[in-house]
């Protein structure tokens, strides 16, 4: 499988003391039979670095989220920051939850959120290394199938409400509270 450039590629493990080897395993072993399909970045925090591929443990939010506004592709695990600053910058994440019984988090809550977020369409969920390697297949056949615009349109209504209802209250001429009153 190749493009006619090798896609930019993101992945983030967010900053959780806890390893996800796993994540750069399955990485490994799609890259391994797509060589030079996806040239990658990779934040992976206390993991080991993903071989042959340029990374960092951590790095700045401002750095992170130009590296995402660059990407093709994003792969993160199931923490809210990953996903939706992945969203914000335009692309739908491919998303791997992290795992309690494998050491990867304390309890299985992402495995829940991503499989909500999956289903309201707002990420691709991988929990498998095939459901992984199947959707790093489709991106890059269709690299343009993971671009949404930038996902502010909840953040943007709720911001306009609230910016309606402070602007009611600020119109309404309240009661003046006496210094008696105050104290």
């Amino acid at each position: 499988m190749s493009t006619a450039r090798p896609l930019n590629g993101v992945v983030t493990v967010g900053t959780d003391h806890h390893r996800f080897d796993r994540l750069m395993d399955w990485l490994e072993r799609w890259d391994a039979g797509n060589p030079g399909a996806v040239r990658w970045i990779v934040q992976h925090g206390s993991s080991r670095p993903m071989s042959g591929a340029d990374g960092f443990a951590m790095t700045s939010r401002a750095e992170l989220l130009e590296l995402l506004r660059a990407a093709d592709v994003v792969v993160t695990q199931g923490g809210p920051g990953g996903i939706m600053d992945s969203r914000e910058c335009g692309t739908i994440p491919i998303v791997v939850p992290r795992l309690a019984r494998l050491d990867e988090v304390v309890d299985d809550h992402q495995v829940a959120f991503v499989r909500q977020l999956a289903r309201d369409g707002r990420l691709i969920a991988a929990q498998s290394e095939t459901e992984l390697h199947a959707a790093l297949d489709r991106a890059v056949l269709d690299p343009a199938a993971l671009s949404v615009g930038a996902d502010t349109s909840d953040v943007s209504q709720t911001v306009a409400r609230f910016a309606a209802a402070v602007s009611q209250l600020l119109a309404s001429k309240p009661a003046r509270l006496s210094r008696r009153a105050v104290r």
